[in-house]
């Protein structure tokens, strides 16, 4: 069976979900060969294993962390080279989409961005997208080379498969360009202590109609009790009523959890393109005619300042 190579994605050998999930959609079209970068990229091989690695490539240098994306590229590239594998999976942050692109670039292949699910085909690889703003879902097969394919986080769940895990040294040559860009200091992102906002299982988000940051007390309120990540429309973070990197919508980011509550977004094409591939979506909204009410699977026509209060209670109750 051919092999698959899985960018991990860990913070010094913590790894983190979306890695866990390309490992499942790895599987189905081959073997996955994880390819883990830095600090700690040995203590990634035990959880890999657990979930389907059958070999784990590990490299570490001051490079990765010194530098921005292109040691990484150097490294898949080196990879690619030494496994001729039939796909290179990477997690679509921002980041993982700059290394794919120079990937593709580098070893001239084509590339499929946030993939939302991965099927074997008779002639490669199939990605399932949604586009136009998730108005569409496409099929889309590279043509020429190694596909590389970034995949949106929450796209599988995570499953447990063990594998042999070996753990191999990838030999690395760094370029010049490697060096070319400094990171010259680095500052924590403050924890609130919720999951992060694309990787979240259940996504809370408040609109134009929660009327004031002061109010969105009201959605951290729910989120926390459902161990969810709170998010933002446009008019609510352009308002100042909650920080810009919890935006949700085509000029923020794109989320695809299990669950996504909406309380008082009137529903714009252009927050509906970040969250219309979420698995089920409820909306509170006191106006009947809302456009979010075509595309929910649960509505609540209220005022979300009576709603959401209540259900926050129920689901304490129920957990408690």
């Amino acid at each position: 069976m051919a092999e698959v190579l899985v960018y991990v994605d860990h913070v010094d050998g913590a790894v983190r979900k979306p890695t866990l999930e390309l490992l499942t959609l790895a599987r189905r079209i081959g073997e996955p060969v994880a390819v883990a970068l830095g600090a700690g990229a040995a203590d990634t091989a035990g959880v890999l294993a657990e979930h389907g690695a059958v070999r784990v490539y590990t490299h570490e240098a001051a490079e990765y962390a010194d530098y921005l994306v292109v040691p990484k590229v150097d490294a898949l590239q080196a990879a690619v080279a030494a496994v001729s594998p039939a796909a290179v999976l990477v997690p679509s942050s921002a980041e993982g989409k700059e290394i794919a692109a120079r990937l593709a670039l580098r070893i001239k292949s084509g590339i499929i961005t946030d993939a939302v699910d991965l099927e074997a085909g008779d002639e490669g690889p199939v990605a399932t997208q949604s586009v136009f703003a998730a108005s569409f879902t496409t099929k889309t097969r590279v043509t020429t080379g190694t596909p590389v394919i970034t995949v949106k986080p929450n796209s599988a769940a995570v499953e447990a498969a063990p594998a042999a895990g070996a753990v191999e040294a990838l030999a690395v040559s760094f370029s010049e360009a490697a060096t070319g860009t400094k990171v010259t200091s680095r500052t924590p992102r403050e924890s609130t202590g919720r999951p992060e906002l694309t990787e979240a299982a259940i996504v809370v988000s408040g609109g134009r109609g929660v009327n004031g940051a002061e109010n969105f007390a009201l959605i951290e309120a729910l989120a926390d009790s459902l161990g969810a990540a709170v998010g933002a429309s446009r008019a609510a973070v352009d308002a100042g009523w909650y920080p810009h990197s919890n935006q949700v919508g085509q000029t923020g980011k794109s989320v695809s959890p299990q669950l996504y509550i909406a309380n008082g977004i009137s529903g714009a094409i252009q927050h509906r393109a970040g969250m219309q591939t979420s698995k089920t979506i409820v909306a509170v909204n006191k106006d009947a005619e809302a456009p979010i009410f075509d595309l929910v699977d649960y509505g609540i026509i209220g005022d979300l300042f009576d709603v959401v209060p209540q259900l926050t209670e129920e689901v304490k109750t129920r957990k408690g």
